[in-house]
């Protein structure tokens, strides 16, 4: 039995029925399942700092209720907050700050930073600081709102369809008809192609053909990951007229100077509505990253579309891709 957290301090988001892991449980899984949840629990419940002393086993259970209620979206990330909390935790204890409720919060932070990090580089404290401010706010809220998940804050979350319709209305309904372009453009490369920023700030016009043949739009990426990227068939149209009527040289933002932030720059001066999601290049090719994956798209041509080299940049989208059942699990591994 798990036993139950003592911070009387923090909030309650996690319902009773589902209680933080600690380090006895074992969870059953269904073959060929993924539950991004059910992994990050395992996680959690298994987590031991290399070289634990004697009492990790007092504030243990402790560590694991604080991760827990933060709420990771994924393995890595729970390890990630673990590894500094634990060792918070820790200290504190050593130092007869014992009540878990106080350890996240601001003060015993930069106390725990001022006295028990001496040894670490400073870029390394900048991220424990980072990690324990978004632990904080996960947990607390920010000025007085809402306590939000990590899970649910997450910045690579791809774009809903009915956030991707409101981009393309924001796009189109900018003030000067250069931002209309740019704006409609990046969904177009971002949606359609999963082009990088860098990548949309160096495509040039010419690098944008319409096949004879079938009529898919075909865009040659140059820079460090040089390759050709086949455009999906609901942005084509879309990204063929936006070419044919474009000038020669650089497409995006045409007589700008070609600058790493020339994307953020443009989007600094396009108006902004309520009812649209703040846009962000990244998310754009995380969104066609993972409806590529949806689709069942081989690894090996993603891969090379997407101008990758491994696999490990895809993990934290496996939280975002849609559930697959036992059932269908079970007959793709039978092969049927």
């Amino acid at each position: 039995m798990t036993r139950a957290y003592r911070g009387s301090t923090l909030p309650s988001r996690r319902p009773e029925s589902n209680p933080p892991p600690d380090g006895r449980e074992r969870l059953v899984f269904a073959p060929g399942v993924y539950s991004p949840q059910r992994l990050v629990r395992q996680r959690i419940a298994d987590y031991v700092p290399r070289h634990a002393p004697r009492r990790w086993n007092l504030v243990a259970d402790d560590v694991r209720a604080l991760v827990w209620k933060a709420g990771p979206g994924t393995p890595q990330e729970a390890t990630e907050l673990l590894l500094v909390v634990a060792r918070l935790a820790l200290h504190c204890h050593l130092n007869r700050r014992l009540d878990p409720g106080s350890w996240p919060e601001p003060d015993t932070v930069a106390w725990f930073l001022d006295t028990g990090c001496g040894d670490l580089k400073p870029q390394t404290r900048s991220v424990y600081r980072a990690r324990l401010r978004r632990l904080s706010e996960a947990i607390f809220g920010v000025d007085g709102a809402k306590p939000v998940p990590l899970s649910a804050s997450d910045c690579s979350r791809p774009y809903r369809a009915e956030e991707q319709r409101a981009l393309w209305s924001w796009a189109r309904s900018q003030s000067t008809e250069a931002l209309r372009f740019d704006c409609r453009l990046l969904l177009a490369l971002g949606l359609g192609c999963g082009l990088t920023a860098e990548e949309i700030v160096g495509l040039r016009t010419a690098g944008i053909r319409t096949a004879e043949s079938n009529g898919a739009v075909v865009v040659a990426v140059v820079g460090r990951r040089e390759r050709l990227v086949v455009c999906r068939h609901t942005e084509e149209d879309e990204l063929a007229e936006l070419a044919e009527g474009a000038a020669a040289g650089y497409l995006f933002s045409h007589n700008a100077v070609r600058t790493k932030n020339l994307t953020a720059t443009v989007l600094a001066r396009a108006h902004r509505r309520e009812d649209t999601p703040p846009i962000r290049v990244s998310r754009l090719r995380n969104t066609w990253l993972s409806a590529r994956l949806a689709e069942r798209v081989p690894v090996t041509t993603l891969l090379s579309a997407a101008g990758l080299d491994s696999l490990a940049s895809l993990d934290r989208l496996l939280p975002h891709l849609p559930p697959v059942g036992e059932a269908q699990s079970e007959r793709y591994l039978r092969g049927q």
